[in-house]
């Protein structure tokens, strides 16, 4: 028997294998979807929280301010306040396609209402500074950007068990021939839906009959809580992306692990700043915040996974490989815009070694640098998501609503990638060269 076919796997290959089933896995591949489809709305309501708060104080006062700001008030109104909502319906279908059902607007209807069931019947209220309960109305605490994981886990509790419930045969309704199929279609799936729908209602019954509580709350105490304030400690992003682009060197996109472990709550510790800053400016800003999702987009993976655009303006500068110029030149494009494949397989990056390294640690580097920046306040915090594809410096601008420090550190922090890539750039071309007169003797 041959070394190769007794060779046991490696632990990268291990680590490799269990990632990419933690990043195909049904769930979290249907939350990473919806978050993806979601995003343009966040998007466009930062760039109404900066015209708001950051434009129209240049040139307008009092009334007239008042009045132009109806309109970012109107979006954030449309976005932030309801996107909780609107993630419970997204997930609801993302859950469907991903699990080939049909009937994938159904689950749009059902998610959405069984986060309602779940809510609250009556909220808190404050009116000319006296407290008091009202019924009949629904608040952003649960709507909005705070309610984002109860929607997440709702939507796919409620679209998983409708799902189950439409596969038994025995509760769909027959209507004979000549119907038409939208009409059976609904009847098909009239009982699983009712059951979803009064189950996820019994529970909010017990709950609050016999807890005084609802499913909302516990969701934000007992799961959202201790997941936020993994995500929004320094220690614990650095360590998911640590392993995520590890992942990446060996061929298998971050996303993998950061697009399921991270991104989702990450986003949402954003969409709490934008929210807070509409209503408050920086000063409504936790510190528990000030680690997000722009922080990591913007600071941690310039020009891309890795931080690569330093590797291109390495190249640029001192390489005297020929190849290299040739990869980082058709790269320079995309890689402006933090788009950065062509590098990663090109270079290449992925099973490259002496590039590896910069590759990995330094991402952790510049979070690590940015977060402590922002919480000396040398930095503005991250309060506007804008755009992944928005290039350096601008990026930075924008995210920390046209603070200027911000610039200066992304270009500090640029310089810094070149002066570390640089010696491991070297060594990959030290390596190229061995290799080439290598094969050339082999020639010979």
């Amino acid at each position: 028997m041959s070394e190769e076919a007794t060779a046991q796997p490696s632990f990268l290959d291990k680590f490799a294998e269990i990632s990419g089933r933690i990043g195909s896995e049904v769930h979290l591949r249907s939350l990473r979807d919806a978050f993806a489809t979601i995003m343009p709305l966040y998007i466009l309501a930062g760039i109404a929280v900066l015209i708001n708060n950051v434009v129209f104080p240049l040139f307008l006062a009092d009334d007239a301010l008042a009045n132009a700001q109806y309109w970012g008030n109107a979006l954030t109104l449309g976005t932030l306040n309801i996107s909780a909502i609107l993630l419970a319906g997204v997930v609801g279908y993302c859950h469907a396609h991903n699990m080939r059902y049909e009937r994938d607007i159904a689950c749009v209807v059902v998610a959405i209402s069984a986060f309602f069931v779940t809510m609250p019947q009556s909220v808190e209220v404050v009116v000319n500074d006296v407290t008091g309960m009202a019924s009949g109305v629904f608040s952003t605490a649960n709507t909005g950007t705070s309610g984002l994981f109860g929607a997440i886990i709702i939507g796919l509790l409620a679209t998983t068990l409708f799902i189950k419930l439409s596969g038994v045969e025995k509760l769909k309704i027959n209507l004979g021939e000549g119907v038409p199929p939208a009409v059976a279609g609904s009847f098909n799936i009239m009982i699983p839906m009712l059951l979803t729908l009064a189950t996820f209602g019994l529970l909010s019954a017990v709950l609050f009959v016999g807890f005084g509580t609802d499913l909302a709350t516990l969701i934000k105490q007992f799961v959202q809580a201790p997941l936020q304030s993994l995500n929004s400690n320094i220690w614990g992003v650095v360590i998911i992306y640590t392993f995520a682009n590890l992942l990446f060197c060996l061929g298998i996109h971050q996303s993998a692990i950061s697009g399921v472990l991270a991104e989702p709550m990450l986003t949402i510790l954003i969409t709490d700043n934008m929210a807070a800053y509409a209503s408050g400016g920086f000063a409504a800003i936790q510190p528990d915040h000030y680690m997000n999702m722009q922080i990591v987009n913007t600071f941690g993976l310039i020009g891309g996974s890795g931080c690569t655009l330093c590797l291109l303006i390495a190249t640029f500068l001192f390489s005297k490989n020929k190849t290299s110029k040739t990869i980082a030149s058709l790269a320079a494009g995309p890689g402006v815009f933090n788009i950065n494949e062509p590098v990663i397989y090109g270079y290449p990056i992925v099973y490259n070694l002496p590039l590896m390294i910069p590759f990995v640690l330094i991402p952790d580097l510049f979070m690590i640098i940015t977060y402590f920046a922002t919480t000396m306040g040398l930095i503005n915090p991250c309060v506007v998501m804008v755009p992944w594809t928005t290039p350096v410096l601008m990026s930075g601008f924008l995210a920390t609503a046209g603070d200027f420090r911000a610039v200066i550190l992304q270009a500090v922090l640029v310089v810094l990638g070149v002066i570390i890539y640089l010696p491991f750039m070297k060594v990959h071309e030290r390596v190229q060269a061995q290799q080439a007169l290598e094969e050339g003797a082999d020639e010979a």
